[in-house]
């Protein structure tokens, strides 16, 4: 044999030949902290536009006053009794309760704890979510039982001409 073909074509004792070579290593540690950090901050930045957007909805939400919607005719819900709607939205459920000849409450009926449907339980005077035992003030629609720990929306309703229409949605104030 000859020896010329033995020879190995790096000396023996550096085996991390390999690293000091050009474009070898392109991303290290410290390069992907950097490359993860200015993505989060393109991220935040693309983000930003629909904040502004979100803010200024919830902002202004008290002082927006949808197209008024019948709810209901007066002679067709007695004092006690609740009648389900959608309100501003179609895809918005809404609950109207008469406590008496002339006093109307509405509120949204999707639970503040984790949007679970609430009803009315005319028996015992009470707004239920039946899925942690949340219950609501019918007056006022704060939480006074159970998980939830903000008031459900109220909505504002008039009467007009024998009919119940509900006219704008309450903003939460804390």
């Amino acid at each position: 044999m000859s020896e010329k073909n033995n020879k190995i074509p790096f000396p023996e004792d550096n085996y991390t030949h390999n690293i000091q070579r050009n474009n070898e290593r392109k991303l290290d540690r410290r390069g992907f902290m950097k490359t993860l950090v200015g993505a989060a901050g393109v991220f935040a930045v693309s983000s930003l536009p629909w904040g502004a957007v979100a803010a200024k909805e919830l902002l202004g939400l008290s002082e927006k006053e949808y197209p008024h919607k019948k709810i209901t005719d007066i002679d067709r819900i007695g004092v006690g009794e609740a009648v389900e709607f959608k309100f501003p939205g179609e895809h918005d459920d809404a609950i109207l309760i008469r406590l008496s000849e002339e006093k109307y409450v509405a509120y949204n009926s999707a639970c503040t704890h984790l949007q679970c449907p609430v009803f009315w339980e005319k028996e015992k005077g009470e707004m239920l979510c039946p899925c942690h035992h949340g219950k609501f003030d019918v007056e006022t629609g704060n939480p006074t039982a159970g998980p939830p720990r903000r008031p459900l929306p109220t909505i504002e309703v008039s009467v007009e001409n024998g009919a119940v229409y509900a006219v704008r949605v309450k903003r939460y104030e804390s």
